[in-house]
């Protein structure tokens, strides 16, 4: 199986056109950034746990929603993955430790 995060952000796209009712995406996104910012603060604590407690099958399954909601979130704002990607590969071109550094305070 082949799917990406690129797939699934048009997964998202694609949702986000249906109504409210039909859609948890198009819901998310009804409530406008700020729910889109809870709901992916409440998954990311749900994967930091996981993560704490070592199991892989919950490890997974938390991650994958931490990465959907990211994308819902990024939609919410009008942010695409592609800008997303565009500043990793920016990132990459030095050490993460010089890259920190570079950073204002």
């Amino acid at each position: 199986m082949s799917f990406s995060l690129t797939d699934l952000e048009a997964r998202v796209a694609e949702r986000a056109k249906a109504p409210p009712e039909q859609s948890w995406t198009a819901k998310l996104l009804a409530g406008g950034p700020p729910r889109a910012a809870k709901k992916f603060g409440e998954e990311a604590v749900e994967f930091v746990i996981a993560l704490a407690e070592g199991e892989k099958g919950p490890i997974v399954a938390e991650a994958a929603d931490v990465l959907y909601h990211l994308l819902v979130g990024l939609r919410s704002r009008n942010v695409n993955l592609a800008e997303v990607m565009l500043e990793l590969e920016r990132r990459t071109a030095q050490s993460g430790i010089a890259e920190k550094a570079a950073r204002p305070r």
